[in-house]
């Protein structure tokens, strides 16, 4: 007997398993193979736009993510630096045996893990509610509380041009079953579709004429709590598509599933196939191509922004055309995989199913796409099946508090019929949700719930004291014309006549904490306090009034959080409300005023009517 069963080892099934079993639960692991735990499918990479964000939250509430990315890093780049702080996102390239390698020697490490070879073919139910899973094998395990991350698994087919085979993964079977026993319990389902590059010998590459990428010159590490510096980094390289490459590419568009009626799942908008990017910019000569090492160790390199599930042929003929491909060898072709999913309307924000009590879905099977975007579903997946059993409250995140929390509230109250994927343009309140303050907003709630540890919350704290000893001592030192101006002139930035106090001159957009450091004086006031905190200091001086903007707005909606509305009622019995509000109001069923407001097809009007009907 188990108090949680987690089904699947992918980025969401890792993340679940390990955190349930750090709070104490006895946890099962089921995979179909032992030898593919936590593997990265996909781009041998961690982190990008707003998924960054998302690891360090990750981090901050004790999940693993970030620990292992730093392990397994090979190169690190901080994007959007050119923009505000709020767009600023962590990536990391990384060696993709040692991340999977890591991740095993983790769960391994806790005794509250068994693991178990096998797949699961249904979810053994009482009452409505899972009480253990059965085995394609016969076997029958009891379990308190079920978690599905079947990613892409699900009655899985994989197309390669007219050729169609059965897979959750290229070398992996599919998961038949699980699908149509949900079906009959009521829930609902639909078919999305992904796809992967071709993998390329690296030796048959020439990289001299390729635009090389390196890492940053001083690179930074994903984890909060338990940071490794990486010593040495692998640059990357960009190459272009051309009009012979994009003509080629056409020539195979007869036998492409995706345009051939084969496909009928609807795959990522932001992440296409080279074959739809072709057919949808027909007007561009070019598209961006990003050699990625797999791995220190291994000459295979991913080709990112080349998915394609083109005859073989058709790929090799399209890579050859392009620079620096012209002599390529493939390891491994490109394909699509199609697969069910099921309409996340259907989950409470705990990520619990609302047909099946203690059944909780976690990763791609709620219509996500993107490592990092399981990986945080399945955290918060596995601390809610362990809350659950153990009559505790469900931990469920704001989206003013996190990237999680717009992701969930996303999926919860708005569904999706693509992919989803996140991106910073889908959080009202960016600037509060940087990836620099991860640890800041959501340590002390993994610490009330038992997943930070004393010493890592005493370290924040030591850095939150730190970070207000530099904001008041930039507030009251000065600095003099004859130290400051050179530095000034340097920087194209006006001199100043008098003594400033150091805050003032920070606040400059021209001028930075680093910049500050080339200041004898400064320097020396500075040395105690670390890079990170530094600049925590002068994004709070110099983003100050946004800051407090979006905090007054996040006070005004919380306010709707506050009234409550019964899990139960039927909004039929409110004439006023619209048809469409009253249809989604009675199948999401929000637990507050403020979810409602978020559910899509429910206007100002509906909410204003609710407030009258439930006094408030």
């Amino acid at each position: 007997m188990y108090d949680v069963i987690v089904v699947g080892a992918g980025h969401a099934g890792c993340e679940a398993a390990h955190v349930a079993a750090k709070l104490g639960s006895k946890v099962l692991l089921v995979t179909m193979n032992m030898e593919t735990i936590a593997k990265m499918s996909c781009n041998p990479a961690m982190g990008g736009v707003a998924k960054g964000q998302i690891i360090r939250e990750i981090d901050a509430l004790g999940g693993l993510s970030a620990i292992v990315s730093d392990y397994s890093m090979m190169q690190f780049r901080m994007l959007n630096t050119s923009k505000g702080p709020a767009m600023w996102s962590p990536r990391s390239q990384n060696d993709r045996t040692m991340f999977s390698l890591k991740w095993r020697e983790l769960l391994e490490a806790n005794p509250n893990i068994d693991f178990i070879q096998d797949s699961v073919n249904e979810i053994i139910t009482d009452n409505s509610c899972a009480v253990g899973v059965e085995t394609s094998s016969g076997m029958k395990i009891k379990g308190s509380s079920v978690v599905l991350t079947s990613g892409t698994f699900m009655n899985g087919i994989i197309h390669i041009g007219n050729q169609q085979t059965s897979g959750g993964r290229m070398g992996d079977r599919a998961s038949y079953g699980i699908t149509e026993q949900l079906l009959s319990l009521g829930l609902e389902s639909g078919r999305m579709k992904t796809g992967t590059p071709p993998r390329v010998d690296g030796r048959s590459i020439n990289y001299a004429i390729l635009e090389e990428q390196p890492g940053d010159v001083d690179p930074k590490c994903f984890s909060f709590r338990k940071p490794i510096k990486i010593q040495k980094q692998h640059s990357c390289h960009i190459t272009y598509t051309n009009e012979k490459v994009h003509d080629i590419l056409r020539s195979g568009f007869k036998d492409s599933p995706l345009f051939n009626g084969s496909i009928q799942g609807i795959g990522p908008r932001y992440c296409p196939s080279v074959e739809d990017k072709v057919n949808r910019f027909a007007e561009r000569t070019r598209h961006q191509i990003f050699v990625e090492p797999e791995g220190w160790n291994t000459c295979e390199t991913y080709i990112n922004g080349f998915s394609t599930s083109l005859p073989q042929h058709i790929q090799y003929e399209a890579l050859r055309s392009i620079k620096g491909f012209e002599n390529a060898k493939i390891f491994r072709p490109g394909y699509a995989i199609e697969y069910d999913f099921f309409y996340p309307t259907q989950l409470a924000l705990n990520l619990e199913t609302k047909a099946i009590s203690n059944l909780f879905f976690a990763g791609q099977i709620n219509g996500t796409t993107g490592y990092e975007e399981a990986a945080c579903q399945g955290l918060m997946a596995g601390i809610n099946a362990h809350q659950k059993i153990n009559n505790k409250d469900p931990f469920v995140l704001s989206r003013s508090e996190a990237y999680i929390g717009v992701l969930i509230d996303d999926l919860v109250n708005k569904g999706t019929n693509e992919p989803y994927r996140m991106f910073t343009s889908r959080a009202e309140y960016r600037i509060l949700l940087r990836q620099d303050n991860a640890d800041q907003r959501l340590m002390e709630k993994g610490f009330q719930l038992g997943t930070v540890s004393v010493e890592e919350i005493d370290k924040l704290h030591i850095k939150e004291n730190n970070i207000a000893r530099l904001s008041k001592l930039i507030k009251t030192n000065t600095i003099t014309p004859k130290e400051a101006n050179p530095v000034l002139i340097k920087h194209d930035t006006a001199e100043i006549p008098q003594n400033y106090l150091i805050d003032k001159i920070l606040s400059r957009p021209q001028i930075t904490h680093k910049h500050l450091l080339e200041i004898k004086t400064i320097k020396q006031l500075f040395e105690p306090y670390s890079d990170d905190e530094m600049e925590q200091v002068e994004i709070l001086l110099k983003y100050d009034s946004y800051i407090k903007s979006e905090r007054e707005n996040v006070e005004k909606l919380l306010r709707l959080e506050h009234y409550n509305l019964e899990s139960d009622f039927n909004y039929t019995s409110i004439k006023s409300l619209s048809l469409e509000a009253i249809d989604k109001l009675n199948q999401i069923k929000p637990t507050s005023v403020g979810q409602a407001a978020r559910i899509s097809g429910v206007s100002p009007a509906d909410i204003s009517v609710l407030l009258v009907h439930f006094g408030r």
